[in-house]
């Protein structure tokens, strides 16, 4: 009995230390308030169609640093990018010297159901880096793709090569039927057809719920215990906060789009095969022949390694390098601490370039 009684005062101890710990979480939470997300000035420079090109940093800052545009995936926001200071892969680019550029690709409802990958590649991208070309008086651009947006920003560099001066894709998917891409293997069995047919554009909070249904507890259960225990510090509340933000601004997947990319990349891998074409052109990854960085995550899985690895293979250009980063599919964009990080190992291989 005595040992009993010594258990129940324990977990009584154990109780009352845990209430007094939300009790004082919920004070920092309250001093914490409202966050937001996005800590670098932007400006809009060029629009079509609800899909904006800015550049960020002050409105009258010279263009003294080489241009570089980043493609973000159509999936969740581009804010990801510039999460808060000291976690933005954009204000880590710009103190390196780059000239940063972004595509924003809005919020598509349903008039935009019909647009295809066609669209976004060889019309906005397209008409993005028209712009800048004009706007900056070059003849190319580098281009930075962001997983998804990678892919596209492959397809564009194999279709338009001379106005890519340097490709650089991170987190970015190839070979969409590795062994290891759980994401790949559980697309292959739905029926996109049907999934259309009934809800037309995809919802975003429908693309969350698959995303986090490939590793529930790490990134449900796991999470917001890991939160319980950081209740008592505002910056590490304030970031997960700002991370829960950007996950649930979630814009839709324009239908003909999201059914493209999903039956011919997921389901019938095409990129790689070289089976892809877009406005009636074969998107050949051989004739992508400007210097090529690719960076992928050691941990990452959404875009496993070896499925941004196989880009070595397909491209024709003889200046391919690799980077594995430590961390995951967004750990290597927030993660900046780390001495090994995307805008480190992107201004290192740009300035061996120079």
């Amino acid at each position: 009995m005595p040992r009993l009684e010594l258990h129940e005062a324990a977990v009584r101890e154990e109780l009352a230390a845990f209430e007094k710990s939300l009790r004082s979480g919920l004070g920092v939470l309250r001093r914490v308030g409202g966050v937001t997300v996005g800590a670098t000035p932007r400006a809009s420079i060029f629009e079509i169609d609800g899909v904006r090109l800015y550049r960020y940093g002050e409105r009258a800052a010279p263009r003294t640093g080489m241009p570089l545009m980043i493609v973000y995936a159509l999936v969740n926001r581009p804010e990801m990018a510039d999460l808060q200071a000291g976690r933005s892969l954009i204000a880590a680019l710009m103190a390196r010297g780059f000239d940063v550029y972004l595509i924003d690709w809005g919020y598509p409802g349903g008039a935009d159901r019909l647009l295809g990958l066609d669209d976004y590649v060889n019309r906005y991208i397209d008409a993005c880096v028209e712009h800048l070309r004009q706007l900056l008086a070059r003849d190319a651009l580098s281009v930075l793709g962001i997983c998804q947006g990678g892919t596209l920003s492959t397809c564009y560099a194999a279709l338009h090569p001379h106005k890519v001066e340097r490709l650089i894709t991170t987190v970015t998917p190839i070979d969409f039927h590795t062994p290891q891409d759980m994401l790949s293997h559980f697309v292959r069995h739905i029926d996109v057809d049907s999934l259309l047919k009934s809800c037309g554009n995809v919802n975003g909070d429908f693309l969350n719920a698959l995303f986090l249904s490939l590793k529930p507890y790490r990134l449900i259960q796991q999470k917001y215990l890991r939160f319980l225990e950081q209740l008592g510090d505002a910056e590490a509340v304030a970031t997960f906060l700002r991370m829960e933000q950007w996950i649930f601004d979630s814009p839709a997947l324009a239908a003909r789009a999201c059914g493209e990319f999903a039956r011919d990349f997921y389901q019938a891998n095409k990129l790689v095969k070289g089976e892809v074409s877009l406005g009636g052109r074969r998107v050949e990854l051989s004739a992508i022949t400007m210097p090529v960085l690719n960076i992928y995550a050691r941990d990452d899985h959404l875009v496993p390694p070896a499925a941004s690895q196989a880009l070595r293979a397909v491209v024709g250009s003889k200046d391919y390098s690799e980077v594995e980063l430590p961390g995951g599919h967004i750990g290597v964009y927030v993660g900046l601490k780390s001495p090994r990080s995307v805008p480190v190992a992107v201004a290192e291989w740009v300035a061996a370039r120079v």
